[in-house]
């Protein structure tokens, strides 16, 4: 697949909310995913793609309502592409939370190698 087929397929799913699908479909089994910070519930980088996996579900279990989400149109570059998500949801525990991250991914021989996000 080509960084515009994978931004477009991230994307869509995405929106769908099935962030587990994506990266079961799109990410290379050696991924690395970085955090803008570590913090208690997250290290900063998580290297694999089952421990990215294991890393979505742990986050799903902390959330106890999605209210609303939206992911902007990629940003395309040759290797690279960027988006942004915003979500606004009811954490366990904490309270309702909005929150827009940039996005960053990097692609290498037609899957995603790299993530990283900012806030």
């Amino acid at each position: 697949m080509s960084t515009k087929e994978i931004a477009s397929r991230l994307v869509e799913l995405c929106r769908q909310g099935d962030f587990e699908k994506a990266q079961k479909e799109l990410y290379a089994k050696t991924a690395v995913s970085i955090e803008p910070h570590s913090t208690p519930d997250f290290e900063k980088e998580t290297k694999g793609l089952d421990a990215i996996l294991e890393k979505g579900r742990k986050w799903a279990t902390m959330v106890e309502k999605y209210h609303d989400m939206k992911v902007s149109e990629p940003l395309l570059a040759d290797n690279s592409f960027a988006i942004t998500i915003f979500m606004s949801v009811t954490m366990k525990g904490r309270g309702k939370m909005d929150m827009t991250e940039l996005c960053m991914y990097h692609v290498k021989d037609g899957k995603i190698v790299s993530e990283s996000f900012s806030m």
